[in-house]
């Protein structure tokens, strides 16, 4: 409608979201994502105040309810795709029990459902549908079954984290839905386990046993960091648009301005990823779900459904730090339920190898996340041999002791990570530092006839990196012979 009154000027007023989304630059999806996730606020406050440890039944109840809620709001009446996977795993637990069978026929059927829901619903952009929560969902239900698994075994047969998640009792049917569709989790994570569910709705997660979680400080940080980054991202995101990375513009453009706007491009995006972790945290830290315990000086710690670590993503000079600090309860989920699990493989590599292959395919079918995954292996066993190759060499070790070289390294880290997301091979700041580092051991080396060294021949070998810019180099670090890249 408009306002007619006075200098003839109207105000519209949106009356739908689809419009407020467009005056905000936004798309309809994303802004409903984004009210899903701080709707989570008024449902952990009404928790906290009505239901704390209250009958077990209202809570599941409340948990399914609105987290059925928020799954309509988003997706109409494509939210029956959870029920359906839901259901079905319910059945698996009562049918086949604490059985391998039970784990192999859950795993398969979560996983080819949702290979089916990207395959059905693909398109050539980032789009919210669906199959985004779905993604979290999967997860859930896997590591429900595998821990309803571990409980049928004796505790002397269980590790200690095994210990830890093993669920010895058999869930209900709205025990599962109220796990699966908690309101602060459902949408983006974090992931939990079902003895974590089962601590929250009997009160237990709590610095001060029988009362309310002192939760309210630790909560409004983590609100007050995710507004922070969301603020960021929305005022630098659209003078750095995607579209130019793909144009004829942006490669006419220096080297050094291309690998600049890389690096921001790159950092800003993420930041979409860091506003909705933190934000959800803040609710589950409300709720008590973030709850991890007392330090060794008695304080409480909040940090159970951190799925970023800020401080260390923002300043770690490796890539595997950026790896520890990005989703990290994602990241743990695939350590306890699948890396570990392949410990009969008898060999490290081929376990992580094998579970950054599941991770692929867990985001999805484009070929773009193989790649990534792909990168992700070779840059850590690369970086890995490169650590103990500069430890084991006192000029490398004081090059990278050296103070006025740290920034270098430091962009230089934050370039490899984002080429892991946009290159089908690593370059950049950090690999012609590290070639040159490379370069620079081999002359000290040669001088000490390397036998003199901690540094052997294979060593070096492994940890040689090309430059990614299609020529042949000499590879003077191993044997002095060319190699095509």
């Amino acid at each position: 409608m408009a306002d007619e009154g006075g200098g003839g000027s109207g105000f519209h007023i949106a009356t739908s979201l689809a419009e407020v989304a467009s005056s905000l630059g936004t798309s309809e999806q994303a802004l409903r994502l984004i009210l899903s996730i701080f709707m989570g606020y008024p449902f952990a406050l009404f928790q906290r105040y009505f239901l704390f440890q209250k009958e077990l039944y209202l809570i599941h109840l409340y948990n399914t309810l609105t987290g059925l809620s928020v799954a309509y709001f988003n997706f109409g009446p494509q939210f029956c795709h959870s029920l359906i996977c839901v259901f079905v795993q319910f059945l698996i637990l009562r049918l086949m029990g604490r059985t391998v069978t039970a784990v192999c026929t859950s795993f398969c059927f979560q996983m080819i459902y949702l290979m089916a829901g990207y395959f059905f619903t693909a398109t050539e952009s980032y789009d919210i549908k669906w199959t985004m929560p779905h993604c979290v969902l999967t997860l859930k239900l896997i590591g429900l079954v595998i821990d309803y698994y571990d409980g049928r075994k004796e505790v002397q047969a269980l590790t200690p984290e095994q210990r830890q998640f093993a669920v010895r009792g058999v869930p209900t049917l709205l025990e599962v839905t109220g796990f699966v569709y908690f309101y602060g989790a459902f949408m983006v994570g974090p992931q939990f386990s079902m003895t974590q569910y089962h601590k929250l709705t009997r009160g237990e997660l709590t610095d001060v046993p029988g009362q309310r979680p002192n939760s309210f400080v630790p909560a409004l940080k983590r609100l007050g960091l995710g507004l922070f980054f969301m603020v960021v991202y929305t005022v630098v995101a659209p003078y750095i648009p995607e579209e130019y990375l793909v144009s004829d513009a942006y490669l006419e453009q220096p080297f050094w301005f291309r690998c600049v706007y890389i690096l921001i491009w790159g950092k800003t995006m993420l930041y979409k990823y860091v506003t909705c972790w933190l934000v959800t945290e803040g609710v589950c830290i409300i709720t008590g779900l973030g709850y991890n315990g007392k330090d060794e000086k008695g304080r409480p710690k909040w940090d159970a459904c951190a799925n970023m670590k800020v401080w260390l993503f923002e300043t770690t000079p490796y890539f595997t730090g950026t790896i520890a600090s990005f989703n990290t309860n994602t990241n743990a989920w695939v350590a306890r339920y699948i890396y570990k699990r392949l410990k009969f493989l008898g060999n490290k590599l081929l376990s992580q190898a094998l579970s950054l292959l599941f991770l692929a395919v867990w985001h999805g079918l484009h070929c773009g996340y193989l790649v990534c995954f792909q990168m992700e292996f070779l840059i850590v066993i690369v970086e890995r041999q490169l650590i103990d190759l500069v430890h084991d060499s006192p000029p490398l070790a004081a090059m990278a002791s050296t103070t006025i070289l740290r920034p270098f390294f430091y962009f230089g880290k934050v370039a490899q990570g984002i080429q892991v997301y946009l290159f089908p091979r690593p370059r950049g700041v950090l690999h012609i530092t590290v070639c040159n580092a490379l370069h620079a051991e081999s002359t000290c080396a040669t001088k000490r006839k390397v036998k003199e060294s901690r540094v052997t021949t294979k060593r070096l070998y492994h940890a040689c990196i090309y430059y990614g810019d299609g020529r042949s180099i000499t590879c003077q670090t191993c044997c002095g012979q060319t190699h095509a890249e």
